[in-house]
């Protein structure tokens, strides 16, 4: 009897235990986690939008190549005998130096006969002209049906006179030819090539060496569609900077001399020619550029009204966020006309005043508050 009252009461006590467990586990529990307070409206830097007018600067490259090139040829024949200690390949000479010599011993003696010949010319044509004289003074004696032209020598004078004129254009010619045995520098030139030597015997015609002009250079500079919209109207003779880059960068300063005419069949694009004087620095200190680098040219295109510019990472998909009026973000869509080095330049979308935010949350989203920390400037050079 005993042990059923036991088995009745069991289940009681281990209920009874498993209760005084828990509240003891209970008991010994930390507090509940407090609720966390809201965060802080992320913290944004802004500029202020301010539109002013803007010249576009338009950036193109190429090549550095002579004005001219010259291939030189001898007009007389004969042996060189001499020639200038700069010609040489690589060699850079002055305009109306000597090149190189002829032996002109043959041509000396062209020109002292043809000398000759014109003394004997005028002296012909003076007593070829005594002649005619007294021809016409006995003419005055005679009826006027036997004086003819040939009783009064004038085809014998026009003949004397005619040799006169041959005499002197064969002195002109020799003096010419001797002349032309000193070859000299068309302009200021850097020798390319070079194919005769001292002792060498040339031919008139024959080539003896490439001459390029180092009195200018020009860079032709291709334009795309996307920037002769900003050409100025009359860009020749606009001033250009023409910038080698490297360890050390050189400067010199060009002109726009013309545009080649013509759009280029495979891309489409116009080409502009700028002009550089003196590249070689002959007639100058500065640092000489030398044909065939690969240059950068800027100069100064179209100047745009109520422009603003902003840095490149300010504009994301032709989207700008600015801060509005209740300290909320808020998107912009803008219009961008072109993009120049790190900057954007935008003509719809903004109003001035607008607070452009520099420093864009990492998750942006329209409305979100913003607390703003201070202002900077969006001009930056």
């Amino acid at each position: 009897m005993m042990s059923k009252s036991l088995r009745w009461l069991l289940p009681f006590v281990v209920l009874g235990g498993a209760y005084a467990g828990y509240s003891a586990i209970a008991s010994s529990a930390p507090d509940p986690l407090k609720s966390k307070p809201p965060k802080a409206p992320p913290v944004v830097q802004v500029a202020k939008a301010q539109s002013s007018n803007h010249k576009v600067v338009i950036t193109g490259h190429g090549e550095l190549r002579p004005v001219e090139v010259t291939q030189l040829s001898a007009q007389v024949s004969g042996e060189v005998i001499s020639w200038h200690p700069n010609f040489l390949v690589g060699g850079v000479v002055e305009r109306g130096e000597v090149l190189f010599t002829i032996e002109s011993d043959n041509y000396q003696a062209a020109v002292l006969q043809a000398q000759a010949e014109l003394a004997s010319a005028q002296a012909a044509l003076i007593e070829e002209r005594a002649r005619a004289e007294v021809a016409k003074r006995q003419a005055q004696n005679l009826p006027k049906n036997q004086v003819t032209d040939l009783y009064l020598r004038k085809p014998q004078l026009l003949s004397a006179e005619a040799q006169l004129k041959s005499a002197q254009a064969s002195l002109k010619r020799a003096k010419r030819d001797l002349a032309n045995c000193e070859v000299v520098a068309p302009y200021d030139a850097l020798v390319v090539e070079k194919s005769i030597g001292v002792g060498q015997f040339i031919s008139a015609g024959g080539h003896v060496a490439t001459l390029n002009n180092v009195e200018a250079g020009e860079v032709h500079i291709p334009i795309a569609g996307f920037d002769s919209a900003f050409l100025p109207t009359n860009f020749a003779g606009l001033p250009a900077r023409v910038i080698q880059r490297g360890i050390s960068s050189t400067q010199r300063q060009g002109v726009i001399d013309r545009d080649l005419g013509i759009v280029d069949s495979s891309t489409r694009m116009t080409s502009l020619v700028i002009r550089v004087d003196d590249p070689y620095a002959v007639n100058s200190e500065q640092f000489p550029i030398q044909f065939g680098s690969y240059v950068e040219v800027q100069f100064t295109g179209k100047e745009l009204k109520h422009i603003y510019r902003l840095p490149q990472e300010l504009v994301n998909n032709r989207q700008v966020w600015v801060v509005n009026q209740d300290n909320q973000l808020e998107p912009r869509t803008v219009n961008v006309l072109r993009a120049e080095k790190e900057f954007m330049l935008i003509n719809q979308g903004l109003s001035d005043d607008d607070q452009i935010v520099i420093t864009v949350p990492e998750y942006p989203q329209q409305g979100l508050a913003v607390t703003v920390a201070d202002i900077v400037s969006t001009n930056q050079d």
